[in-house]
């Protein structure tokens, strides 16, 4: 029978496990087997650099964290070797980069996840996973929204540039026509 301190350590485990789930715009449930040391380091880096916590628990804590953030149905998924990866602001960052390591390693796999508060299948977490990233996004927006912007200052532009020359020539005719005159009246004399 396992110690007090022991007891007490795997509930503080669960319950800031629980609470991290709770408090997350999402996670993603994986089977890290077979994939080598070297990937591995590669890909908590790159979670790191993505703002996203990584664990890797015993299946029944993870369980237990499950059930009182009321992602029990997380639970089947939770056999073999499981990790969590859990992002508190960014819905697609754990997707993004665990998918790309599900790419490269063929045993290692996306099980399930859960987003804002609600499981979702493995198909889900592989499509949020190829939604482009906010700033992309963002991006985009602002260059849909700026193209009109910009043809709508080339048209202003070239209408301005026209009036311009339209004075320009009208100010050449009548001077023509005031020298024609001119040349006129010598010849009248």
């Amino acid at each position: 029978m396992p110690s007090n301190a022991i007891l007490e350590q795997k509930q503080k485990i669960v319950a800031d496990l629980a609470e991290l789930m709770k408090n997350s715009a999402s996670g993603v449930l994986v089977n890290y087997q077979g994939i080598t040391v070297e990937d591995d380091t590669k890909m908590r880096k790159a979670l790191r650099e993505a703002g996203v916590k990584y664990m890797v628990q015993k299946n029944t804590l993870t369980g237990r964290a499950c059930d009182i953030a009321g992602l029990s149905e997380m639970k089947p998924h939770l056999t073999g070797m499981t990790a969590i990866a859990i992002s508190e602001t960014d819905p697609i960052a754990p997707a993004k980069v665990l998918k790309d390591y599900a790419n490269k390693v063929e045993s290692f796999s996306i099980l399930a996840g859960f987003l804002d508060g609600a499981v979702v299948d493995a198909a889900t977490v592989q499509a949020l996973a190829d939604i482009p990233s906010k700033e992309t996004l963002i991006a985009k927006f602002l260059g849909s929204i700026q193209s009109p912007l910009y043809g709508l200052a080339y048209a202003l532009k070239a209408v301005a540039d026209k009036g311009e020359e339209a004075p320009a020539e009208e100010a050449a005719a009548p001077a023509e026509e005031a020298a024609a005159p001119a040349e006129e009246a010598p010849t009248e004399a």
